[in-house]
């Protein structure tokens, strides 16, 4: 019978990307929707925005993760997938929260886009004003 690995789960968010994380003990390997992590984050900033959670506690050669996420853009994307690494990385050991919260991977980056208003071509443009 096949041996029961353990799997830790975290779910991150920014802008309107929601990450899905299932961290399980391995080799270090990233899959993101199915592909895999270099080619679904392929500028090197995304990839290492994604992973400072890994770097910062020395564990990026010690779990397999699984990432699914959606909504937002890629930078959106990549920091919903720090975000819930760090919240993954949490439930496997709570000593690791000092550290996680002082870089302020902890916290959900509660920036939005701005709404368009009615009567403006934008959030907070206007058209242009004639006095004539």
């Amino acid at each position: 019978m096949a041996e029961k690995v353990q799997e830790f789960l975290g779910t991150g968010r920014r802008k309107t990307a929601v990450a899905r994380i299932r961290l399980a003990t391995g080799t270090g390997k990233i899959v993101v929707n199915g592909r895999p992590f270099e080619v679904y984050f392929p500028t090197d900033s995304l990839r290492t925005m994604a992973t400072q959670a890994l770097s910062i506690t020395d564990t990026v050669t010690k779990f397999d993760i699984q990432v699914n996420v959606e909504g937002s853009g890629p930078t959106g994307q990549a920091g919903a997938v720090r975000h819930g690494i760090a919240r993954a990385l949490l439930t496997v050991d709570a000593a690791m929260r000092p550290t996680l919260k002082s870089a302020g991977y902890l916290t959900r980056d509660s920036r939005m886009k701005e709404r368009k208003k009615y009567g403006q071509p934008g959030a907070r443009k206007r058209f242009q004003f004639s006095k004539r």
